[in-house]
């Protein structure tokens, strides 16, 4: 299986987990030139920005490890993007992790801040 139907099967996997927990998906794989968010959803008044990372083994680092500053400073542009095109203006904003090692989920609220 390519890494791209692996990538999208964990996205689904993460989106029903989150889904399971009360937010509502609004959105999957939200490109735009420079950056991309797996998962986009709103959990209460949040809108939520989460990113995915998957690793079958903890060999090469946690999942969540991989999130690293210049990843997140790509999703905090496309997050920017994505709030100017459908015209939200500030809503209050957070950004997940949902980090999966092998069969674990592990769901990291406010994993960072907004890197502009």
């Amino acid at each position: 299986m390519n890494k791209r139907k692996v990538g999208s099967r964990h996205e689904e996997q993460a989106a029903a987990f989150l889904e399971k927990q009360g937010l509502k998906i609004l959105e999957h794989n939200f490109f735009r030139r420079g950056g991309e968010i797996d998962l986009v959803a709103k959990d209460g008044k949040y809108l939520v920005f989460v990113e995915v990372k998957y690793r079958a083994t903890t060999t090469s680092g946690e999942a969540a490890a991989a999130v690293d500053f210049k990843k997140q400073r790509r999703i905090s542009r496309a997050a920017q993007f994505y709030l100017l095109r459908y015209g939200y203006g500030e809503p209050p904003c957070r950004f997940d992790v949902v980090a999966i090692d092998g069969d674990e989920i592990q769901w990291i609220r406010n994993a960072f801040d907004y890197c502009g």
